[in-house]
């Protein structure tokens, strides 16, 4: 029986053996035959060396000659397309996303920083919305009135001090004699300073500071400038504004009390100041088309009025127009 088993098992592997033999053999006479018929145009009848040679030249040369109009063609409808596609070269930082930046142009010769000025006008804009004006109306609501007009008094008596050193410093000897009377008898009548005793006896309230000197000697007020917190002011006023914190007799004084008086002085002087101008606002809300350009005009013109005391010779840009 094993024998028998051992004998088919052996005839089938042979039947397989065979039968790949077969398979293999077919495959290759194909691709035999293949080949063959590829090769068969290559082998074929000879042909006339010199006309097949210029039938080739001739060829080439039309295939050259089409090739390089094609490529002129397309150099001239590349270059067609760079013309219309490429627009002129335009100042300024061109980024990979976008055309490049239209920065306008300003050439307002008072205010040639107006694009940073803007912003930081609307800087003090929102911090007086949000600090400066509630605290002076609530500084109106809770004072009265005589006692506000007291305090607003003897802000102005102190301030005649450095009124009057500015005075001698343009040398009107006039309003310098003025001003310290002014502050002599407001000082010892006006109970130091509480009520304004000196303008009721004639003796006429002088506005003088450090800018105005610099501007009275020649210095020219130079490109408008607006301060954080502190407001409108010009290349002349901020050295001036330095001179005049540096001479303020708060300042002075509040090295010669508690460290907390002087700011606590300051800040009261601040939103009594801030309060006085509660009245105006309206009136420059309404007005104004441009709130910024409003205000910048109308202190340019002030500052202008108050270094020649009232009578501002004409300018060059108004003889120009």
């Amino acid at each position: 029986m094993a024998h028998l088993v051992r004998s088919s098992t052996l005839i089938l592997l042979l039947g397989f053996l065979l039968n790949g033999c077969a398979t293999t053999n077919k495959s290759t006479t194909t691709s035999e035959s293949a080949s063959a018929h590829a090769s068969a145009p290559a082998t074929s009848a000879p042909v006339d060396d010199t006309s097949t040679s210029a039938t080739g030249t001739k060829s080439a040369d039309t295939i050259t000659s089409a090739d390089t109009s094609k490529g002129a063609s397309t150099d001239k409808s590349a270059a067609a397309n760079n013309g219309k596609s490429s627009p002129e070269s335009a100042s300024g930082p061109v980024f990979k996303n976008g055309a490049p930046t239209a920065y306008p142009k300003y050439r307002d010769k008072k205010d040639p920083w107006e694009p940073v000025n803007r912003k930081v006008f609307t800087f003090n804009e929102s911090v007086d919305d949000y600090v400066f004006k509630p605290v002076a109306r609530g500084y109106k609501w809770i004072v009265p009135d005589p006692i506000e007009m007291a305090v607003g008094n003897v802000f102005s008596n102190l301030n005649d001090i450095p009124v009057t050193v500015n005075n001698l410093l343009q040398l009107k000897f006039n309003n310098a004699l003025t001003s310290s009377m002014r502050f002599v008898v407001n000082s010892t009548f006006g109970l130091a300073g509480l009520v304004d005793v000196a303008s009721d006896i004639g003796l006429e309230k002088h506005d003088e500071d450090f800018g105005q000197t610099m501007g009275y000697h020649g210095i020219a007020s130079g490109p408008y400038v607006v301060i954080p917190f502190l407001g409108p002011s010009s290349a002349r006023d901020v050295g001036g504004r330095v001179l005049d914190i540096a001479s303020d007799p708060v300042f002075i004084g509040s090295f010669f009390v508690a460290p907390f008086i002087g700011p606590v002085v300051g800040g009261t002087r601040a939103t009594d100041t801030r309060a006085g101008l509660l009245k105006s606002e309206k009136t420059l809300d309404e007005a104004a088309l441009d709130k910024y350009e409003f205000v910048r005009d109308a202190y340019l013109q002030r500052r202008r009025s108050l270094v020649y005391d009232g009578n501002p010779p004409k300018s060059k840009e108004i003889e120009e127009d």
